[in-house]
Parts: structure tokens; sequence; C-alpha cells
């Protein structure tokens, strides 16, 4: 992974993902940008601060508009194949926590703060993914779902899935004290003696599972609990923003000045 600064926002952006020349992404970072009131952080976490946001992050990426899920921590899969689609998303946000477009010029999003965003390219299917999970996510597979959705809908081979695991909360710090009454017991052989658990481990295990090669899995090894200028932590603030990790495919004309 390695980072870039445009439009005034600081991104992270996956080495494999950035090969695929029909596909833009971006994992937005909380570090601030400057306006008419100071310096302020990059944050999605309220329909103002999104608002601000959105369109500086659209430009950054090339999307012609960012689509939000209204995330819930569940299995739910959107899928959006039509422009009409994108418009009612854009109006009332789907209840869902993964989304799948083969549309040129959506730029999927999912917002995070300790969770992971896994984002997913098929490049023979011209095809995208954004997935939002969290450990209640992590443990009822939504990964696996998401790309059993995509198999069922866009014929995706799971072999040709270019995948990315973004910032979230490390081994380092998912303590989990209550894990024998929360976390099944076959995830227990992620955890150390001091009950902290390895979700970067199961979704590598988890894509693997649902047929992703693993020379194509890029994980970001960055902890959010860790590096507070960088990311926002739930674990470590409580009350705190949202970052935005977005994919989607590149339109044409994008596409053809950017190769």
């Amino acid at each position: 992974m390695f980072f870039t600064r445009h439009q005034g926002l600081t991104y992270a952006c996956f080495s494999n993902l950035s090969a695929c020349p029909g596909v833009f992404h971006a994992f937005f970072t909380r570090l601030g940008h400057r306006s008419q009131t100071g310096l302020k952080e990059t944050d999605f976490s309220t329909a103002d601060s999104t608002r601000q946001n959105r369109t500086r992050a659209a430009r950054c990426t090339g999307a012609a508009d960012l689509v939000f899920l209204s995330q819930v921590h569940g299995t739910n899969v959107s899928v959006i194949s039509s422009p009409v689609d994108i418009h009612e998303a854009a109006a009332n946000a789907p209840e869902a926590d993964a989304i799948i477009s083969g549309l040129p010029g959506a730029g999927l999003t999912v917002r995070t703060a300790d969770c992971q965003a896994v984002l997913l390219h098929d490049p023979v299917g011209h095809t995208t993914a954004a997935i939002h999970s969290g450990w209640r996510g992590s443990i009822a597979d939504i990964i696996g779902r998401c790309i059993h959705t995509m198999r069922k809908k866009f014929g995706t081979d799971p072999e040709n899935l270019i995948a990315g695991i973004g910032p979230s909360l490390g081994p380092c710090c998912a303590e989990f004290v209550h894990y024998e009454t929360e976390i099944p017991e076959k995830f227990w052989k992620y955890k150390d003696d001091q009950h902290r658990f390895d979700f970067w481990q199961i979704s590598v295990d988890q894509l693997r599972a649902a047929g992703v090669r693993k020379s194509q899995i890029e994980l970001s090894h960055m902890c959010t609990r860790c590096n507070p200028r960088l990311f926002f932590s739930y674990r470590g603030e409580k009350a705190t923003g949202r970052m935005a990790a977005v994919i989607g495919l590149k339109k044409e004309k994008n596409r053809t000045q950017n190769e």
C-alpha cells in the first residue's frame, strides 16, 4: 500500500489494484484539508461532513459520484446494475454491508473506523465490490457472501479477483475479553493468549476459501488504533469520525486519459 495526496485529501492505494488500468480506488485517511475556517479532518461520519468531502473524494478518484451504504454490521449485499440504482442509492442508501457494480463511474463506498474495508475487482468480468467487514461481519463471512453474489449476478470467477484489505484494527489491538460468548469457537484458532484476534488473517482465509488466489490478495498491515494521526479508531477514541474506502470502474474517457 502507498499514500498519495490530491484535491487536498491524503489517501492510500493498493499496489495490486493500482496495476489494473480499468479501475479506480482509494482509502481516505483522516488527514485534514484547508478550508475557509482552517484545517479540517477528512471525516465521512455525518451527513454534513460527507457532503463536504463527497465532491472532493469523487474528484480524487475520477468517480462520477460516490454510492454509500447504510451499514448495519449485517450480511446484505447491494447490487448496483443501472443508473436508476445509483440515483435511488444516492437518495436512500441501501441497508447493506457490501456493494457490487459493473457500472463505470459508480464509486462504491464503505465507511470505517477499525472495521475492514475489503475492495474487490474482477478485471475479466469488469466488476467491482466494496465490503464493510467488522468483527460481526467477519464471523458471518460477509466476504464470502459478497463473492457468492458476484458469481451469481455477474458470473465472476473468484480466481480472477484482485483483493485489497484496508487499514483496520490489527491483531495487536483486537482484544475480545468476552470472546467465548461473542465469537464462535471455530474462530478461536485466530486468538493469542491475550484474547486478541487476527481478523486480518480471517479475511485472507475467507477470500482464499471463496476462491481468490493468495497472490492476488494485498493486506495493508496497518492498524487503525496504532496510527491515530492517519486513521479514526473507535477502539481508540470511542466517539470518532469515519474514513471512506472507494472503488469503481473508470469511465472510458477517464480511462483513456490515465493510460
